[in-house]
């Protein structure tokens, strides 16, 4: 297994999940609520729980969040120790384009 969940794919039942882990159905519960809610699955009475197609989307937010946070603080290091607005581009797309 790759640990990955492909679009539309089934999750497992709440009882299914809550057995197999042995933790309370409640708790399998407030998990897919939430799971739900942020978008990562949809769930349709009498069919089941399945991967939202919405989640990459959710994912790709998230991680641009977390560059903004990274970039903020870079430019304000950049603004504190004088280093020019060109040198921090020319650092971040050094960065960018090394993988």
């Amino acid at each position: 297994m790759s640990g990955e969940l492909r679009t539309g794919e089934a999750i497992p039942s709440m009882r299914a999940l809550a057995k197999s882990i042995h933790v309370s159905v409640i708790t399998v519960q407030k998990a897919y609520e939430d799971l739900q809610r942020d978008g990562f699955i949809e769930t349709t009475v009498g069919r089941g729980s399945f991967v939202s197609a919405q989640n990459k989307e959710f994912y790709q937010e998230e991680q641009q969040r977390i560059a903004e946070e990274h970039l903020q603080a870079a430019a304000e290091i950049g603004r504190v120790s004088n280093i020019s607005l060109e040198k921090l581009i020319e650092l971040l797309t050094l960065f960018y384009e090394e993988a």
